[in-house]
């Protein structure tokens, strides 16, 4: 018989019935054996065609009624010889493509895992806290995995880069000479960013494998979650120094005033002379510098207590800045230059473990007062209402440090609605 005729009638007899499943069984246990023809494999429920198959292999008789038809990988390879030519490991290369070594692919995945992650460790950031939380979760979760087995794992020193170069880390590591020029307010553009770290404009876009990498550490050294919204991912990248659009950050004023000749103060001024709430954008701030003419400034974290203020003394509420949250950029540029005129802050943000990490933040970067954010402020609003369980990882009141202890012990928020009277009574002007 002709080599030709040998392999066609080969491929037609294995391509049938008592022959597929036997043969997928083979090509499992070789696969994960790097080759071996050691053992056996088995069938469960093997129709009719299947046991003629494994008799005709094996010259022994197997009962109609048997559950499951073994073989060993050594008298199918043998019976292939003796039929076909080609042995087992040849012939399901010929039938379906080269067999896979999955130890061997598992050693070679661990390696590169273990390299990626000893590149990242190997940042100036290793020794922060968050840095390290963040790389242990995405070995933990399958990320690293995902992108080692993707090729993506050059990924992980691209995000590293990234977090490098975020301008909230120029005061602690001062050495790269070599930075972009920041945006007028002081923040980095994301795509500066993005062309800086990886020599890609667009690395950073929404939605991109890198800049989801980037969100997770971020929001791991915020405490929190990466924002399912745009704008809450938006003040993700800015609470770091970096900026994706300077118009749609913003803060919300009221009763702030201004000092200056701009078209941006003279807004201020009538908004302030009205008690009429105020928008301004990182634009505006950066191309219009505003001093704001309080010297005294109350920050919020929640518009309904701007609100109020604003329904119910008007012009005659004291200063008040609201965060929504964590503060924008734009907030930030604000309080920051106002700081720096000589006004002095008082800032608060829900009970919560963000709300205690938001206030120590404003504490360390503008030197703020906490504004009824102690111990005894909590425990009395606690009283006073139902709460909602607290959540995600607990925070530090460096200020109280009894507060962080007893939100702990409790268990519960308490939102900064709930202080509405005591905070309009401190807001009234004398």
């Amino acid at each position: 018989m002709s080599a030709e005729r040998r392999e066609y009638r080969e491929h037609d007899e294995l391509q049938g019935e008592g022959w597929s499943r036997l043969l997928a069984a083979a090509r499992r246990r070789l696969e994960r054996t790097s080759g071996a023809l050691d053992g056996d494999i088995g069938l469960a429920g093997p129709s009719e065609a299947e046991r003629r198959t494994v008799i005709g292999i094996t010259g022994r008789y197997r009962a109609e009624n048997a559950q499951r038809l073994g073989i060993s990988l050594r008298e199918l390879d043998g019976y292939l010889h003796d039929r076909y030519g080609t042995g087992l490991l040849a012939t399901l290369g010929r039938l379906h493509g080269p067999l896979r070594d999955r130890p061997a692919e598992r050693s070679d995945e661990e390696a590169r895992r273990e390299q990626a992650l000893k590149s990242a460790h190997s940042s100036r950031l290793a020794g922060q806290g968050w840095f390290a939380a963040w790389l242990e979760r995405i070995a933990a979760d399958g990320t690293l995995t995902r992108l080692v087995r993707r090729g993506d794992a050059p990924l992980l020193d691209a995000a590293v880069r990234v977090l490098e170069r975020l301008p909230g880390d120029r005061d602690r590591f001062p050495g790269d000479q070599d930075r972009p020029p920041a945006h007028p307010a002081g923040v980095l553009p994301l795509p500066v960013l993005a062309e800086w770290a990886t020599g890609d404009t667009k690395a950073l876009v929404p939605g991109s494998p890198l800049e989801q990498l980037v969100l997770r550490a971020l929001a791991q050294r915020t405490g929190g979650d990466i924002p399912r919204v745009r704008a809450g991912r938006r003040a993700l990248w800015e609470s770091a120094g970096a900026i994706a659009d300077d118009l749609a950050s913003q803060v919300l004023v009221l009763n702030i005033g201004a000092e200056g000749d701009t078209v941006v103060c003279d807004w201020l001024r009538d908004a302030a002379d009205f008690g009429i709430p105020f928008r301004l954008t990182l634009h505006q701030l950066a191309t219009a510098p505003v001093v704001p003419a309080a010297r005294t400034i109350f920050v919020c974290e929640n518009p309904a207590v701007l609100r109020a203020a604003a329904g119910e003394l008007q012009d005659t509420s004291a200063a008040l800045v609201c965060t929504e949250g964590v503060a924008s950029a734009a907030c930030h540029k604000l309080l920051g230059d106002a700081v720096r005129a000589g006004a002095r802050l008082h800032w608060r943000a829900d009970f919560d473990w963000a709300g205690l990490r938001i206030t120590a933040g404003a504490v360390a970067r503008h030197g703020a007062r906490p504004w009824r954010m102690t111990a005894a402020d909590y425990t009395a609003a606690l009283s006073k209402g139902e709460s909602t369980p607290l959540a995600g990882p607990p925070a530090a009141s460096p200020w109280d440090p009894e507060l962080a202890r007893a939100m702990a012990e409790s268990g519960s928020t308490v939102m900064e609605e709930r202080l509405l009277p005591a905070l309009l009574s401190d807001l009234t002007r004398t």
